[in-house]
């Protein structure tokens, strides 16, 4: 992720908070936000996290769930373990956790699924769980 992911995401969700734009105030939170993460990041503008979450949930879609979701119906659950700075590399998995019939869609079924983004050091920076409709297999 590079910073100008992180600036036009902020700016462009009307969240200018100096946490993820400020560069001299992110030098001065080095031992604040290392205790949270690895400390890799020190000294750099905290990525959004809204930013973090909808990029886990983008790179799950080809794996997981492109041309079956129906809709997304909420998340039941966000964390953000460690976190997230301009140049780390991301990657997603997504794990199955739960399945049933739709009582009203006789078509479709309620799926909910549990996606992970990890750093370049493998350190988990987003869990989410989330409910999607999803159509049946034929």
């Amino acid at each position: 992720v590079t910073e100008s992911d992180n600036v036009f995401f902020t700016c462009l969700t009307l969240n200018p908070a100096p946490i993820h734009l400020d560069h001299e105030l992110s030098k001065g939170n080095d031992s604040a936000l290392s205790s949270g993460g690895s400390g890799a990041g020190a000294g750099k503008p905290l990525f959004n996290s809204m930013f973090t979450l909808a990029l886990l949930v983008g790179m799950s879609v080809p794996e997981s769930t492109h041309g079956t979701t129906v809709a997304n119906l909420g998340f039941s659950e966000v964390l953000f373990p460690k976190p997230v700075y301009p140049g780390d590399t991301l990657r997603a998995e997504t794990t199955i956790l739960d399945r049933r019939e739709s009582k009203s869609r006789p078509t479709q079924g309620i799926v909910t699924l549990q996606h992970s983004a990890y750093n370049q050091r493998g350190e988990c920076v987003c869990r989410a769980t989330r409910q999607a409709l999803m159509k049946k297999r034929s």
